[in-house]
């Protein structure tokens, strides 16, 4: 393997910093949807009949929009994922070529693979800005809660503009890639 010069302290510092971030967002976007899907249940399944027995009664007991809310979270939370799965290695990696090349160009073929997909991915993300300001100027709106749907689909582009971005950091300081995982289904 080529001897390439490390990586800045800086650099590698931000990129912990950052998925470290990345994690907090999923984390979060997840029991969130956890916390209002077992709101809803227990509303509607425990709260409300207990009252109507009572003869008490108090209307619709669900938490009104949870399902739309949870299909948000989970976009957030799905698009931290990419990032996620970019830092650590864990993303599916097609077997296709690896044969190809002499297994001594793995390092060179690695840098450009990154590079490649680096571009690739910012091509993503200007997909996802374009999808986000036509949802912004079209003033689509989520149904069922009727609050604009682009803050939340931000997290599309984010998304794909983080997994490249790392790509890029990849490419220029191989030595801050993660391992491959020793075995991949």
């Amino acid at each position: 393997m080529p001897a390439y010069p490390p990586a800045p302290a800086a650099v590698a510092r931000l990129l912990r910093g950052w998925h470290r971030l990345e994690c907090w967002i999923a984390v979060l976007a997840f029991s969130f949807i956890a916390l209002v899907l077992v709101i809803d249940v227990l509303g509607r399944e425990a709260y409300g009949p207990a009252m109507a027995m009572l003869g008490i009664k108090v209307g619709a007991t669900g938490l009104f929009g949870s399902q739309k809310m949870a299909v948000f979270a989970l976009v957030i939370g799905s698009f931290a994922g990419i990032g996620i799965a970019t830092a650590t290695g864990v993303h599916l990696v097609p077997r296709v070529g690896f044969a190809w090349v002499p297994k001594a160009w793995g390092p060179h073929m690695d840098r450009l693979a990154d590079l490649f997909t680096g571009l690739f991915l910012l091509g993503v993300t200007w997909y996802g800005v374009l999808f986000v300001l036509a949802s912004k100027e079209s003033g689509v709106l989520a149904a069922v809660i009727n609050v604009s749907a682009w803050p939340i689909q931000m997290a599309i582009p984010a998304g794909f503009a983080s997994a490249a971005m790392r790509y890029f950091v990849f490419a220029t300081w191989p030595a801050l890639r993660p391992a491959p995982p020793e075995f991949q289904e």
